[in-house]
């Protein structure tokens, strides 16, 4: 896996966003929507990656590949 993947889990505060192999969360949110929204900007920051979302069973019941953001030197388009 890319470092820049993250997991949402579920968390004693919350729901979690972590990194894989991480020990610590990389952040903790009271709904797992807002924990969804901040992994996948995490990844986005990070220059795009995979965003997996487990269910309160402990299984994966989602995932999400996220795009990089705005790349401020884009590429040109050399067929034009």
């Amino acid at each position: 896996m890319p470092k820049n993947d993250r997991f949402v889990t579920k968390h004693p505060d919350g729901w979690a966003v972590r990194a894989p192999g991480g020990a610590r969360p990389s952040a903790v949110r009271s709904t797992q929507q807002e924990a969804e929204q901040r992994a996948k900007e995490i990844v986005r920051n990070l220059g795009g990656g995979e965003v997996r979302i487990q269910g309160r069973d402990g299984r994966f019941r989602d995932s999400d590949t996220v795009p990089h953001g705005n790349d401020p030197c884009p590429p040109r388009d050399k067929k034009r």
